[in-house]
Order: C-alpha cells, then sequence, then structure tokens
C-alpha cells in the first residue's frame, strides 16, 4: 500500500504537468483566435500602409487609434520632385522619379541648343547662347513663354513663380566690382529687359556658382563667400545683410567646396546646405529676427532636394524619405539617388567619396512631376 501510495505521489507532479502544458497551450490557442489586426506591430502596420494611395490611407486611419497614427505617419500628401536630366547629345531626356525609383524618358526637340537655367512650379526657364534667346518651358505640356532676348553669360537667374502669373518676375545678377553688381529684370510680356547697377555695402561675390532663392516677395542670393544679398522687385533696392556667413569647419573649403553648397526655402525659411566629401552635410537656417546662421540637427520631416541651380523642400512624402538632403546625383545604374539622412546621420547609398567637381552643373536639375502621369508617358 505503501509502494502504490508512493508512485501515486509520484506520478501526480506529472500529470499536474500534463494539465499545465494543455492548459498554457489552450491559452495560447484562444489568444491568436482573439487577436485582430489592431494587434500588429506598429511596424508592421507602417509597412502595410505606406504602400496604399492617399484616399486609402485615409480610410484605414479611422479603423482604430493605433492604425490612425500608422497610417498618418506614412501618409504621403505630396509628389517628390523628379531629376531632369539634359542630354549631350540628341532630343531624348530622362526623368528620374526618387520615390520610385523610376525613370522616364520624353522627346524634347524644341530645347535642342539650350542650356537649363533655373526651374520653379513645374516650368524650366532656358537661354540658348547661339540667339541670346531666354524662354520659358514646360516639358510636360509643351507650352512656351518667350522673353525679350538677352546676353546671359555665366550669371545665376531665377524666377518668382510660373510664367502664367501676371506677378512673375526674372531676375539675375552680375558681378561688376567687388563693390558692383548689375542687377536685371524682365517678366512675361516685356519688350526689354531693366538693368541697373547697385553699390555692396559689404564685399560681394557673384558667379555662376551663387544661389538664388525667391522667399516672401524677395531674391535672396548666397555669395561665393557665404554673404547675403536679397533685392526686392517692388521697390527696386538691392542690400546685403549684415549676417556673417555659416561657421563650417576648414576641410569644407577645401576642393570644389563651391560646387557643394545648396540654398533652398521653406515656408519663408532661408536654408544652407554646405557639403564636403569627407564629412556629413551642414545645414543652416538663418534666424531672421536675430540676423544669424542656426545649425540645424533635424529637418522636422521636412525633405531637401538639392542642385546646382535650383533646389526645393517638400513635406508629407514617404516616411523612409523624411528628415533627409536627396542630391542631384544618382547611383547604382541610375535606380538610386544620392541621399543623406539626418536621423540615421549617414549617406545613401554608403558614402564613399563624393566630389562635386566631376559633375556638370548644367547637367540635371530638380522639376515639378505632372499631376498626371499617364498625360505624357
Amino acid at each position: 500500500m505503501v509502494g502504490r501510495k508512493r508512485r501515486k505521489v509520484k506520478l501526480l507532479p506529472a500529470r499536474m504537468v500534463d494539465d499545465k502544458t494543455t492548459t498554457t497551450t489552450k491559452n495560447k490557442k484562444v489568444k491568436l483566435e482573439t487577436q485582430t489586426w489592431s494587434d500588429l506591430p506598429i511596424e508592421l502596420l507602417e509597412l502595410i500602409l505606406c504602400h496604399l494611395s492617399l484616399e486609402d490611407n485615409i480610410r484605414s486611419s479611422v479603423a482604430c487609434k493605433r492604425w490612425n497614427t500608422a497610417a498618418i505617419s506614412v501618409r504621403v500628401v505630396n509628389q517628390s520632385p523628379w531629376l531632369m536630366y539634359f542630354p549631350k547629345f540628341g532630343n531624348m531626356y530622362e526623368f528620374y522619379d526618387p520615390a520610385q525609383r523610376k525613370t522616364y524618358s520624353l522627346e524634347l526637340p524644341e530645347l535642342y541648343g539650350s542650356r537649363v537655367c533655373y526651374t520653379r512650379d513645374g516650368w524650366l526657364l532656358l537661354y540658348r547662347p547661339t540667339t541670346n534667346r531666354v524662354f520659358f518651358f514646360d516639358p510636360f505640356s509643351q507650352e512656351v513663354v518667350k522673353l525679350p532676348r538677352f546676353e546671359l553669360t555665366y550669371q545665376i537667374v531665377a524666377f518668382s513663380c510660373a510664367p502664367t502669373s501676371n506677378t512673375c518676375v526674372v531676375f539675375t545678377v552680375r558681378h561688376v566690382s567687388p563693390t558692383i553688381v548689375a542687377i536685371s529684370t524682365c517678366h512675361p510680356g516685356a519688350t526689354e529687359w531693366v538693368t541697373v547697377n547697385y553699390q555692396n555695402r559689404l564685399p560681394f561675390v557673384s558667379s555662376i556658382w551663387n544661389k538664388i532663392v525667391f522667399c516672401n516677395g524677395f531674391f535672396y542670393c548666397l555669395s561665393l563667400t557665404g554673404w547675403l544679398g536679397v533685392f526686392d522687385p517692388m521697390e527696386r533696392t538691392w542690400n546685403v545683410l549684415a549676417v556673417p556667413p555659416p561657421k563650417c569647419p576648414e576641410n569644407f573649403f577645401a576642393k570644389n567646396w563651391w560646387k557643394g553648397k545648396f540654398m533652398s526655402e521653406h515656408n519663408g525659411d532661408i536654408l544652407v546646405i554646405y557639403t564636403c566629401c569627407s564629412e556629413n552635410p551642414i545645414i543652416f537656417k538663418l534666424d531672421q529676427p536675430k540676423m544669424v546662421w542656426r545649425e540645424m540637427k533635424t529637418l522636422d520631416g521636412m525633405t531637401l532636394f538639392a542642385s546646382f541651380l535650383s533646389s526645393h523642400s517638400r513635406t508629407d512624402l514617404p516616411g523612409m524619405m523624411r528628415n533627409s538632403v536627396y542630391f542631384s546625383k544618382v547611383r547604382f545604374f541610375g535606380k538610386r539617388c544620392i541621399s543623406y539622412s539626418l536621423d540615421d546621420c549617414r549617406y545613401y547609398p554608403c558614402k564613399q567619396c563624393y566630389d562635386w567637381g566631376e559633375q556638370d552643373p548644367f547637367e540635371n536639375i530638380w522639376i515639378e512631376p505632372p499631376e498626371d502621369l499617364s498625360a505624357f508617358i
């Protein structure tokens, strides 16, 4: 009897283990059966939702609170600019979409013999050296808007808005001497350009490598040495701001430093990007009330698209493109744009040596894509 009891006592823990295992398995099964789509990890939700259209993204955001958070974090409202390539020969132009990593081609014989100067609102500003012809061109509608002939050597040129607007102003600044610049302006429908020489209050060096942005009704010009000049097209006044140039490490001013500098604007702010082949980029924002440059450690979700002749800014792009700078260079057989992530503090693809001196400044430029892609494909 005692032996049997002992055997029963020994068997009891085994039965208890079997019962516990069975209960655990049943609980796991019940838990799996009761899980819903709202229980998916937030990272997996974002990966799924980032492939939806804007309309489907909005619909999915009303499912629950977690889905709403995930949907908003990857919601795409704007289209990224496309990188337009100007061929050395022929009339076939390529457009690279960095968001989809796709390239489209379009034949544009109207641009033969022309040099790109600037782009804004989907319009190109071009110059034909053989005839001194200056004109606007929409590559997707093939619409042309001509301006009076004007000799543009290698000075920078920009315009305020689309030439279809009655407020469009074309602006160019040319270096005359260390203390004098010649500013020329024109507008669609004008019969001639207006040129006026202005005195600089501070040394201001102007050349093809200068940058121009139109912001808050003014043309801002960045000099080779980092000074900022401002032209008011309404009052026709020119002034060089008493703002010391952005402070960069000395190695940023090595070979081709003047080519690796870009300027853009966003919601009234002036932004400058300095690059160096051996260092990560440095981004500065002009603190206009205090008139000083502030280094930016984050873009707060914004995306910058930098090229030699004009740069752009965007918000509400795909999650992986946010808080980054996209440069006008493409690697991996034209399938991936070089970008720098401020979140990861690194270049993508993996940084090697990006020497801006090896690239022709007139080779490509960022441009607004068409609203209807099927219209020209």
